[in-house]
C-alpha cells in the first residue's frame, strides 16, 4: 500500500513538472522561416490621427516671404524633441490643425505625403508663395508594449516605419514567460478599434498590416501556461516539489 501511494505521488510530481514546461517550438521566433529566400516588402504610409503633433516647415523661392506662414519658433533651431512638440501643430478631435495665414486645414486620415502635396497646392493656387516647399514630420509617434516583456512601457519613435519585432525590441524582448503564440495588437484607425492575435513562432503574418506598427498601437504579450500556473494556488515547480515532499513525509509516517 505504501509503495502504491509513493508511486502515485511521484507520478503526480512528474506530471505537474512536465505540464509546466515550455517546448523549444514555443520559444523560437519565426520557426517556419525559409532561409535565403527573398520576399518583396510593401510600405504603406500611416494616416494622421487626432492627438498627433506635427512639425510643419514652409519655404519659398524667396525665404523671407515664407516667414509669416510658419510658426514663430520654427526658425529658432529647436533641438529638444519635447520643445518641438510644444511648438508643433496638434491635430484636434475634429481632425484639423490651424496654420498661420492659411487657417484651419483638415488632416485626419491623410498621410504626411498627402498633406505636403495639399499645402503646396493651396500655397500655389492661392498665390501665397512662389515655388513653395513644405516639409511635414510627425513628432509624437509612440507604441505601448505591455505584458510579459522585460521593460513594459510606452516608447516613442522618429522613424517613418518600424515593425512589430522592432517595437518588442524597444521593450527588451519577451521574457521567458511570454507566450509567443499569443501576442495581441490593439489598433485604432479611422474611428475603429481592431484587436489582432499574432503568432511570433511563424512568419505567415509578416505581409499583413499588423507587421508595420502604426502610431498609438498597443502590443500585449500574454503569459504562457507556466506563468499562469505559477500565479495560481499550486505555485511554481519548486513550490510543487516542496509541498509534495511534505505530503510524502506525512504518508510515510501514517503508513508505518
Amino acid at each position: 500500500m505504501y509503495y502504491k501511494k509513493t508511486n502515485f505521488f511521484l507520478l503526480l510530481v512528474l506530471g505537474l513538472l512536465l505540464s509546466s514546461c515550455v517546448t523549444n517550438k514555443e520559444l523560437l521566433y519565426f520557426g517556419d522561416a525559409n532561409l535565403n529566400q527573398s520576399t518583396p516588402i510593401s510600405y504603406t504610409s500611416n494616416a494622421l490621427q487626432p492627438n498627433d503633433i506635427l512639425d510643419i516647415k514652409i519655404g519659398a523661392l524667396v525665404p523671407e516671404t515664407a516667414i509669416p506662414y510658419n510658426n514663430q519658433t520654427t526658425g529658432s533651431n529647436l533641438q529638444n524633441i519635447d520643445l518641438l512638440k510644444l511648438n508643433g501643430y496638434l491635430v484636434g478631435i475634429d481632425g484639423a490643425i490651424v496654420l498661420p495665414i492659411l487657417g484651419k486645414i483638415e488632416v485626419v486620415n491623410k498621410t504626411i505625403a498627402d498633406l505636403e502635396e495639399e499645402l503646396i497646392s493651396i500655397l500655389e493656387n492661392g498665390q501665397h508663395l512662389v515655388n513653395p516647399s513644405v516639409s511635414v514630420r510627425l513628432l509624437n509617434a509612440k507604441v505601448t508594449v505591455l505584458g510579459e516583456v522585460r521593460a513594459p512601457g510606452t516608447y516613442t519613435f522618429t522613424e517613418q516605419f518600424i515593425s512589430l519585432p522592432q517595437a518588442l525590441g524597444y521593450a527588451g524582448d519577451l521574457n521567458i514567460n511570454g507566450k509567443r503564440t499569443d501576442v495581441l495588437l490593439i489598433r485604432e484607425q479611422a474611428g475603429q478599434r481592431r484587436i489582432s492575435q499574432i503568432d511570433l513562432t511563424t512568419t505567415n503574418w509578416m505581409n499583413n498590416p499588423e507587421y508595420r506598427i502604426m502610431p498609438n498601437d498597443v502590443i500585449v504579450v500574454n503569459p504562457n501556461n507556466a506563468k499562469v500556473k505559477s500565479a495560481g494556488i499550486i505555485g511554481n515547480a519548486s513550490t510543487v516539489v516542496s509541498v509534495l515532499s511534505v505530503l510524502l513525509s506525512i504518508t510515510v509516517l501514517l503508513t508505518r
